[in-house]
C-alpha cells in the first residue's frame, strides 16, 4: 500500500488534512510528504501541515487547520457558538482557545484568534471531529466577551428549545450573566 493510499483514510477524517505525525502513524516520514508536495500529490496549507487535494473544498478544513496549528487547542468562543447553531452570529475569525503552557512559534493567520485558558473536561465536546467547547462553555465564553445581549439571548433560546444544557450548566450561564451585569455596573460607576 502506498503511502498516499494510507493517508487518506486520516484525511478524511481531519477534513483533507495531514501532518507527519500522521504520516508516522501508517509507517510514512515528515519528509515524504515533502517529497509528495513537490510531486504535486499533495499541497502544503502551513509548516507541518498538508491538504490532500482529491478532499479540498471541505467547510471544516480551516477550522482542523487552526486545531493543527496548535496542538492541544479547541475551538471556542463566536466559533463554536456558531458551529453548535445556536446564534446568527458571523465570526470575522476562527476562535480557539489554547493551552496556556502552549507556545506560539510562528506568527499567527490573520483569520485565527487564540485565546489561553484552561478547560475542564466538562467544558469539552466534539463536532465533526473537531474538538470544541460545549454549547454551554460557547454561551458563557460569549458572555465574558461581550458578543452581544441578542446572540446571547438566541443562544440561551436553542439550547432550551434543544435540551443542550443541563440544570447545572444553565446555573452557570445565569451566574456568568449576573457576574457581567455587575461587571457593567462598576465600570459605569467607577
Amino acid at each position: 500500500m502506498t503511502l498516499y493510499r494510507a493517508l487518506l483514510p486520516r484525511a478524511t477524517d481531519q477534513h483533507g488534512l495531514v501532518t507527519p505525525a500522521d504520516a508516522a502513524e501508517v509507517g510514512g516520514t515528515g519528509l515524504l510528504l515533502v517529497q509528495m508536495t513537490r510531486r504535486g500529490v499533495l499541497e502544503r496549507v502551513a509548516r507541518g501541515i498538508y491538504r490532500v487535494p482529491e478532499l479540498a473544498g471541505d467547510p471544516l478544513e480551516q477550522h482542523q487547520e487552526a486545531l493543527l496549528r496548535f496542538p492541544g487547542a479547541v475551538l471556542s468562543h463566536d466559533t463554536a457558538l456558531d458551529l453548535h447553531d445556536l446564534c446568527d452570529i458571523n465570526p470575522a475569525t476562527i476562535h480557539i482557545t489554547a493551552p496556556g503552557r502552549l507556545r506560539i512559534r510562528s506568527e499567527v493567520p490573520r483569520w485565527l484568534t487564540v485565546h489561553r485558558g484552561v478547560l475542564a473536561d466538562a467544558d469539552l465536546t466534539t463536532y465533526q471531529g473537531l474538538a470544541i467547547v460545549t454549547p454551554a462553555r460557547a454561551i458563557i465564553e460569549g458572555i465574558e466577551t461581550n458578543v452581544g445581549q441578542r446572540f446571547i439571548d438566541e443562544a440561551r433560546c436553542a439550547a432550551a428549545q434543544r435540551r443542550l444544557l443541563s440544570t447545572r450548566e444553565e446555573q452557570a450561564v445565569e451566574r456568568a450573566l449576573v457576574a457581567q451585569r455587575l461587571h457593567q455596573l462598576d465600570a459605569a460607576a467607577g
